[in-house]
């Protein structure tokens, strides 16, 4: 199965700008933007990023109020803090023989980084990766995994896959399923993400008041990093 994907992966693998480099830095800032964001919406935000702050050394420098500006609209906001704290570590002390040691990076991300950027074999298994393997049985090669994350994001999709198209049909033992809608997160409008989202892009505009403001929210985000509450002040961080 391994020739067989990879065959079809190199005439069919996305261009993404993040796939044409070895620089863990930008691999890093890809792989924490991609995660639970569409790779459309990363595409742009992450060419403004590596042009603001093309090394991990310029992106520690970074206030943590910029950094969190420069995120707005990207989602789930404690990334960005993350995203600091680890380039902060790397500028510091260099790259940790094991990646999981910077904040907030976890297995997959550290895979994805050890095999994409520093060339070590492992399977970085993301939910495309983990739902190929799982439906052909096959336990699939290291270097296979960006032919995995392709298949499985455009052809082996999540409740109706393109067996018609797939390179692995003949040997799939899960051709021709359909599949269950896996259970979706709920609604943002609405809900107490919104109401984080709506405090955080108005104190990022300039400090309010905390009577202004929704408390519960505020004290959400403050336990996150990302904003600092004082003498009923509400701020970014860093910002004064």
């Amino acid at each position: 199965m391994d020739a067989a994907l990879l065959a079809w992966f190199r005439e069919n693998r996305r261009d993404l700008p993040w796939r044409r480099t070895r620089d863990p830095y930008a691999i890093l800032v890809s792989e924490v933007m991609l995660q639970q964001t569409q790779v459309e919406r990363v595409l742009p935000r992450y060419l403004a990023w590596v042009d603001r702050w093309s090394t991990a050394e310029a992106l520690a420098a970074a206030p943590l109020a910029d950094v969190i500006r420069a995120w707005q609209g990207l989602g789930y906001n404690r990334r960005a803090v993350n995203l600091h704290r680890a380039a902060q570590s790397i500028a510091a002390e260099g790259w940790p023989d094991d990646l999981t040691q910077l904040p907030g990076v976890g297995r997959y991300t550290a895979d994805a980084v050890a095999a994409f950027a520093f060339g070590q074999p492992v399977l970085p298994a993301d939910t495309n990766v983990q739902r190929v393997q799982e439906r052909t049985g096959h336990a699939f090669a290291p270097e296979c995994g960006q032919a995995l994350m392709d298949l499985g994001a455009t052809v082996c999709l999540a409740r109706v896959p393109r067996c018609a198209v797939c390179p692995l049909a003949s040997r799939c033992p899960s051709r021709g399923r359909r599949y269950e809608p896996v259970r979706k997160q709920g609604r943002f409008e609405g809900s107490f993400r919104q109401r984080r989202a709506r405090v955080l892009r108005a104190v990022a505009e300039r400090p309010r008041l905390l009577g202004q403001l929704d408390c519960d929210a505020v004290d959400a985000l403050a336990s996150d990093g990302l904003v600092h509450v004082r003498g009923g002040l509400v701020s970014l961080p860093q910002e004064r």
